[in-house]
């Protein structure tokens, strides 16, 4: 038996309330959302990701330059550093 392992659709580092409950990757917005919709990035504990724009299940995927991939290479290690925020 050799079956793939399901992945999510959202970064790695995407974070809300109801992530830690979670038995397995969230793979639609609802699994991974409560009712307030609030969610986090875990390399700036902010709503606003390194790249400087707003943490949302919608735009946290492939394609966003700090997206990584659950289960990538970087993944298991620490979370990037967050860049300076402007003064």
């Amino acid at each position: 038996m050799n079956s793939k392992p399901l992945l999510t659709p959202f970064c790695a580092y995407l974070r809300s309330k109801k992530w830690f409950t979670l038995e397995a990757p969230a793979r639609d917005e609802e699994e991974l959302l409560d009712a307030s919709g609030h969610c986090w990035c875990r390399c700036t504990m902010l709503s606003v990701g390194p790249d400087g724009e707003i943490v949302d299940p919608e735009d946290c995927r492939a394609g966003r330059d700090c997206y990584q991939s659950l289960g990538g290479a970087e993944s298991t290690d620490a979370p990037p550093e967050a860049p300076e925020p402007p003064r």
